[in-house]
């Protein structure tokens, strides 16, 4: 007789204590593992796999990293058996509703005492991109988050920066500072040359036009490059 193992088995035929959708309903919905959340928004996998297991294979292929998983595309989800254009469409709308529940941060003004605080306001605008922004955030005289402004978009090895738009933004928004925020699509953290040139160039102009530039975070890989806390400002 044939021995199946638990990811050949129908999840209805699990403990009701293992099913995702019960272990959510009993035990919460931080009782779920990565998969096991991402295996109830696909709903299903195939004769041969769960969708836990299908899921937990998704995962592996990105090496458990959620902000990875949020940069696949439509087409290169499709690729694994046993996801059609509905899963793969889900999977992506859910990560994207992940990333602007993120972002309704920033309508309270949250307030900046570390670089860690400007990460966490603009890492959901950068981490997931497969090409170059440059961003800033605006601050009161509180140190408070006013706006967010995007200054360019190129592709992925740089994008072009001016200088004006810069503090044109910085003006119109009415702020007293400023921090610098850029990505690097390719997953390296520290600057290039020309990150630092430009770093030192918009800290003289901040100087000039009496708005202080704080700090300038590289974003990659989910993690972040401080400039401020490398002694770099």
């Amino acid at each position: 007789m044939q021995t199946y193992t638990r990811s050949h088995l129908a999840i209805k035929s699990w403990a009701e204590e293992d099913r995702p959708r019960e272990k959510l309903l009993i035990n919460g919905k931080t009782s779920l593992t990565d998969a096991e959340l991402l295996a109830i928004l696909i709903g299903s996998g195939s004769r041969y796999e769960t969708a836990v297991a299908l899921s937990q294979r998704i995962l592996n292929s990105v090496d458990n990293n959620l902000n990875e998983l949020g940069r696949c595309s439509l087409s290169e989800l499709k690729q694994f058996k046993g996801v059609g254009e509905a899963k793969a469409i889900s999977i992506i709308a859910a990560l994207e509703i992940g990333r602007r529940r993120q972002l309704s941060r920033v309508k309270d003004k949250p307030q900046v005492a570390c670089s860690k605080d400007a990460y966490d306001v603009i890492a959901p605008l950068l981490s997931d991109l497969p090409h170059e922004e440059f961003w800033i955030l605006l601050l009161n005289r509180a140190n408070r988050i006013v706006s967010r402004e995007q200054i360019s978009q190129g592709g992925m090895v740089g994008t072009v920066v001016d200088t004006r738009i810069i503090f044109r933004k910085a003006l119109e928004g009415q702020a007293c500072s400023i921090i610098l925020c850029h990505n690097h699509p390719s997953g390296t953290l520290y600057p290039s040359q020309a990150d630092i040139t430009l770093t030192r160039k918009l800290i003289k102009a901040g100087e000039v036009m009496d708005v202080a530039v704080l700090d300038h975070l590289i974003i990659a890989a989910g993690e972040y490059y401080s400039f401020a806390d490398e002694d770099k400002m």
